[in-house]
């Protein structure tokens, strides 16, 4: 992507700034997490359901254990499962749309149809059921949210794929003979990568949003290890006396998921920008 453009369009529309700040900052702050001279699980019993203060920044839980580092770390899991569901759903998509858009025929009918039927389960539904019916945990998550949220990311790929194919250079290809893995490669996987890009920033979004969700339910992330979704859970038994228990991570998944998003749609416009 041109830098230029980038910038020139970040100046014209400041709305973007502060998603891409937060972001920038939240990821340096998961990262260096480990280094930070706190130990998530270390428990005060003097300083039980303590209010933020100088000492306690965000304050602290039930037990004592500092509620900032808790949160960070749990933005660092809630990250994770993020950034990998992505990877994984894109891949499948990916794989499946271009496939399907670029071969036609009866494998196009066939893998629409399974994407038909998969998309048909109310997919919230089925991420439920696979995650009682596996053992729960990080990688179990990631697994389910991943495996089980390509749909439409294959959908988006295969018409960008039924697109591109009909353009002269590519069909100049096919006539002199290039192979059709190498015509993916070269002309039908650069085409689309914009959107691709696009459309992962949002799968970021939605991955972080269920994970959130599974493990308030008390299926996903199991302790010890926290995420903002297990933080909210705990929270519920100290919500009168500890508000800003469930405050704080419900804030940070608000804030992260309309950052994504944004950022989605920032990069959607210098997409068209360039093109």
């Amino acid at each position: 992507m041109n830098r230029k453009k980038a910038i020139q369009l970040m100046k014209e529309h400041k709305s973007y700034l502060f998603p891409v700040i937060f972001l920038i900052l939240l990821s340096v702050l998961a990262l260096i997490a480990p280094l930070l001279p706190i130990d998530p699980n270390a428990t005060d019993v003097t300083q039980m359901s303590a209010s933020p203060s100088l000492s306690h920044l965000f304050g602290t839980d039930e037990v004592g254990r500092d509620y900032f580092i808790r949160v960070i770390y749990g933005g660092r899991i809630s990250l994770l499962v993020g950034v990998l569901a992505m990877i994984t759903s894109t891949f499948i998509g990916t794989v499946v749309g271009v496939v399907s858009g670029y071969y036609g025929g009866f494998i196009d009918s066939l893998l629409m149809r399974f994407v038909d039927i998969l998309s048909s389960i109310p997919w919230l539904v089925l991420v439920i059921v696979l995650s009682v019916l596996l053992k729960p945990g990080l990688v179990t998550i990631i697994f389910v949210i991943g495996c089980f949220s390509w749909m439409s990311i294959a959908r988006l790929i295969r018409a960008e794929t039924l697109s591109v194919k009909e353009r002269e250079y590519v069909i100049y290809a096919q006539f002199i003979g290039v192979k059709n893995s190498t015509i993916i490669r070269k002309h039908i996987l650069p085409a689309v990568m914009p959107t691709l890009i696009v459309a992962a920033t949002g799968s970021i979004s939605s991955a972080i949003m269920t994970e959130s969700a599974l493990s308030f339910l008390g299926i996903g992330i199991q302790p010890p290890i926290a995420s903002w979704g297990s933080l909210l859970q705990n929270a519920q038994a100290s919500l009168q006396q500890a508000p800003y228990m469930a405050i704080l991570p419900g804030l940070f998944i608000i804030l992260t998921v309309y950052s994504f998003n944004s950022l989605g749609n920032y990069l959607r416009e210098l997409s068209s920008v360039e093109g």
